[in-house]
């Protein structure tokens, strides 16, 4: 798109005396109708939606810092606004592959925000970078451990619940990650039940963590409730308008989260005809939104690839041809390093999965005579390269022992549950 054009579209948003929020940003609006804020709303469609798509990263960040150098100081809302625009330009820089300084974005959000409901924002998708990084952090972290999370009426965070809910929400996942089973359910208990499922308060990525805990503890009836009820709201065109969140966080990663984590339960529960349909729409909702070649593609097909071995165990068939191949593509997808490579390279992206995947594939060929080597060798990388701490990798890839714990792929921060 020309320069021009987006000059032009820039200044149509920023004059429109009567501008109206579309539908999709009902509930933004709601909360806090301002001139500055509905004028926010609009350029964060523009520049993440549809017209990302015909125009540069580039181009769609200068409409975000123009938003912004424009809307600030611009009486009641407009606050509000320049928040809602850190947190578009944090999403931008994570979509364009630049996660750290996405991460600086967020850590200056925190700072300049002005209520508790924006840092919190921040603050869930930072947390939500550091692990998808891999990055070593505590469940005790805490939003406030960085800013002062009081708002402009006096009162805390703490006093509200569903922001207490997304923030032990996070601390939950973080747990999780950390082997600390314990620590996650105390985080999870309090106040989970009264939030998830229901679709309100912005709270559907904090819906899809609970979820997932319920999923790794065995109690899949609730973690059914839990995201069916988060896959409803997805389908409420109103509900996508969620400004306040950022980055792995954003309603489109949180609908494909759930997905592909409803599909891993219904194939952990052997509905495998079910666990096919929602892991495919996953796919379809990956390739959709971050093109063929993405690592959530990768992390899917993953996931795709892992029921296909279920089902065959369960049935006692042989899918080795089609596993094979969703592994190969999946290890391609993620840029999986060589097996031959010297070491494995600390700071790894996507570990966890590559892992898990390099994992399965080696049981593929140790059952053929002719690919044994190849598949110790496969084994060997994969053994050397995983870091759960929940579990061993023996442990991910045994199916067959009911005491072994349930693992769940989280595609939003792309590591092992």
């Amino acid at each position: 798109m020309a320069m021009s054009s987006i000059r032009s579209a820039l200044a149509r948003v920023l004059i429109a005396p009567k501008l109206r929020a579309p539908r999709r940003f009902a509930a933004t609006a709601a909360a806090g109708d301002t001139q500055p804020e509905r004028v926010a709303a609009e350029m964060v469609r523009y520049a993440l939606g549809g017209a990302v798509r015909r125009s540069s990263p580039e181009e769609a960040m200068w409409i975000l810092e123009q938003g912004a150098s424009n809307l600030q100081g611009g009486g009641e809302g407009s606050a509000e606004a320049v928040g809602m625009l850190m947190l578009a330009m944090s999403t931008l820089l994570y979509r364009s592959g630049r996660r750290q300084d996405a991460m600086e974005k967020l850590k200056a959000t925190q700072q300049v925000a002005p209520s508790a409901a924006f840092r919190v924002a921040a603050w869930e998708a930072l947390m939500g970078l550091h692990m998808e990084a891999g990055q070593e952090i505590s469940y005790s972290v805490s939003p406030n451990d960085s800013v002062d999370l009081s708002i402009k009426d006096g009162s805390k965070w703490s006093d509200q619940d569903h922001l207490k809910f997304r923030v032990n929400a996070i601390k939950g996942l973080i747990a999780l990650l950390n082997g600390e089973t314990e620590s996650a359910a105390q985080l999870f208990a309090d106040g989970c039940r009264d939030f998830a499922g229901r679709g309100k308060h912005q709270t559907e990525s904090a819906d899809v963590s609970y979820g997932e805990y319920l999923h790794c503890v065995g109690d899949f009836p609730m973690a059914t409730q839990v995201y069916e009820g988060v896959l409803e709201a997805a389908r409420m065109e109103d509900k996508s308008g969620n400004l306040l969140t950022a980055a792995n966080m954003i309603p489109e990663e949180v609908s494909l989260g759930a997905t592909c984590s409803y599909g891993q339960l219904l194939s952990h529960s052997g509905k495998f005809g079910e666990a096919e349909d929602y892991l495919t729409r996953a796919l379809q909702k990956a390739e959709e939104q971050f093109g063929a070649n993405h690592p959530k593609v990768g992390i899917v097909l993953t996931c795709v690839a892992r029921m296909y071995k279920l089902k065959a165990k369960s049935e006692g068939s042989s899918s080795i041809m089609v596993q094979e191949g969703l592994y190969r593509r999946a290890l391609e997808v993620l840029k999986a390093p060589s097996i031959n490579s010297e070491g494995t390279n600390k700071h790894l992206d996507w570990r966890d999965i590559i892992s898990l995947a390099r994992g399965e594939y080696a049981e593929l060929l140790l059952i053929q005579s002719n690919r044994k080597a190849e598949g110790e060798r496969m084994k060997e990388w994969a053994e050397g390269a995983w870091r759960n701490r929940r579990l061993t990798l023996a442990q991910a890839l045994d199916f067959s022992e009911p005491s072994n714990p349930t693992i769940v792929v989280d595609t939003r921060i792309g590591r092992i549950l």
